[in-house]
């Protein structure tokens, strides 16, 4: 039997999990993210004509990445497609979808500062 290597298997034989994707583990962990959600569903859009919104916890963990990493917009997008531990966090299968691009993420960060929602996240973990 050959032990040729295909597409879909034996890239990670020796992987190794980085410092970004054990604080990354760590924060998918500890922060209640359902409960951060909930402040923010009000103002977030919902589904009529036209193109659907993305999952709001997706868009709230891109948020928490920016500010981590500190990230702008475009290096948001671009970090979502290059590293292989931020694009899991966000729960996003680059085979099954796109990230959002650098525009959907600068409206989100728009729609909390409008909302005036960066400070109650703020709060949220300050009480």
């Amino acid at each position: 039997m050959s032990k040729q290597l295909t597409l879909g298997t034996g890239f990670d034989k020796y992987a190794k999990t980085t410092k970004r994707a054990q604080f990354l583990n760590y924060m998918d962990r500890i922060i209640p993210w359902a409960e951060l959600c909930e402040l923010i569903a009000p103002a977030y859009p919902v589904a009529c004509n036209g193109r659907p919104p993305r999952a709001l916890e997706m868009m709230l963990r891109i948020y928490f990445l920016q500010q981590w990493f500190n990230l702008a917009d475009p290096a948001a997008e671009e970090a979502l497609y290059d590293s292989v531990s931020m694009h899991r966090f966000i729960g996003l299968d680059l085979g099954q979808e796109r990230a959002p691009n650098e525009t959907i993420i600068c409206r989100f960060r728009d729609l909390l500062e409008r909302n005036h929602l960066g400070e109650t996240l703020f709060e949220y973990f300050i009480d």
